[in-house]
C-alpha cells in the first residue's frame, strides 16, 4: 500500500497550482539574447553597414596593421558571441530536460529580448562610453548614434521583462 499517493496529474478543486518555474528558462534565453545581441551588432554594424570595427578608435582600419588589428578584435568578439549562443543552447537544453521544466514561447522570446537589450546596454556603455575603443557610427552626431544605441537596449530590455511578468502572471 502506498502512503504517500502521488499527486494528480491534473490539479483539481482540492489540489494547490504550484507556480510554474520558468526560471531556467528564463537563463538560456538571456544567454542566447547576449549571443545574438552581439552577432547582430557584428554582422550588421561591423560587415553590412561598416560603421566601425572593434578597435576602430584605437587604431583605424585604413591601414595593413590597422585593419589586421580591427579584424583580429572583431574575430574574438565573433568568438565571444558563438560561445554564449553555443552556452545559450545548452542551457535550453538542459531547461527541456527538467521534469518540472516549463515551457512558454512568450518566455523565450521575452528572456531572449532582454538578453539583446543588456548586450546593447554593456557594450554600449562599457565600449563605446567608458573604453572608448568604437562608437556605433563615428562621425558627426556619433554621440547620438551611441544614445540611439543604448535606448534600443533599454526598450528591448523592457519589452522583453514585460513578456516574461505577462507569462508569469497567468
Amino acid at each position: 500500500m502506498d502512503i504517500n499517493p502521488s499527486p494528480p496529474l491534473v490539479p483539481t478543486a482540492s489540489t494547490p497550482v504550484d507556480r510554474v518555474n520558468y526560471q531556467p528558462l528564463i537563463v538560456a534565453g538571456i544567454v542566447l539574447g547576449l549571443g545574438q545581441g552581439g552577432f547582430f551588432d557584428g554582422i550588421v554594424f561591423h560587415q553590412l553597414l561598416q560603421w566601425h570595427h572593434m578597435f576602430s578608435s584605437v587604431k583605424t582600419d585604413a591601414t595593413i596593421a590597422g585593419l589586421e588589428l580591427n579584424t583580429i578584435g572583431d574575430g574574438l568578439f565573433h568568438l565571444l558571441d558563438w560561445l554564449l549562443t553555443l552556452s545559450g543552447i545548452f542551457l535550453l537544453w538542459r531547461a527541456g530536460k527538467r521534469p518540472q521544466g516549463s515551457w512558454s514561447g512568450r518566455v523565450l522570446l521575452g528572456s531572449s529580448l532582454l538578453g539583446f537589450g543588456v548586450f546593447n546596454l554593456v557594450e554600449g556603455i562599457l565600449d563605446h562610453q567608458i573604453f572608448g575603443i568604437h562608437h556605433l557610427k563615428p562621425g558627426a552626431h556619433q554621440l547620438l548614434w551611441d544614445l540611439a544605441f543604448l535606448a534600443a537596449g533599454l526598450v528591448l530590455v523592457g519589452v522583453g521583462a514585460g513578456l516574461i511578468r505577462s507569462a508569469q502572471s497567468e
